[in-house]
């Protein structure tokens, strides 16, 4: 009897997956400070520039990025 399975997606244990959930949560509080606890002395370190919010969109962005790339290009297991 053969020890063959037929090959299936790794599903959530796709490093992809992991990365996305971990950069996405952290874009949120990024995304949370620059919205909620933006100050003045904090746009002075920056040069006027809402750093947290900017960093989050970013990461939120990359998080998207990661959840699409292993939906689409599935990684198959054996």
């Amino acid at each position: 009897m053969s020890d063959i399975r037929a090959p299936h997606k790794a599903g959530a244990f796709d490093v992809r997956n992991v990365i996305a959930a971990l950069v996405g949560f952290y874009g949120i509080v990024l995304i949370a400070l620059g919205l909620f606890a933006d100050t003045a002395a904090e746009r002075a370190k920056t040069g006027d520039v809402n750093a947290n919010l900017w960093a989050g969109l970013a990461m939120a962005a990359m998080a998207i990025v990661f959840v699409l790339w292993a939906r689409l290009r599935p990684v198959a297991v054996q």
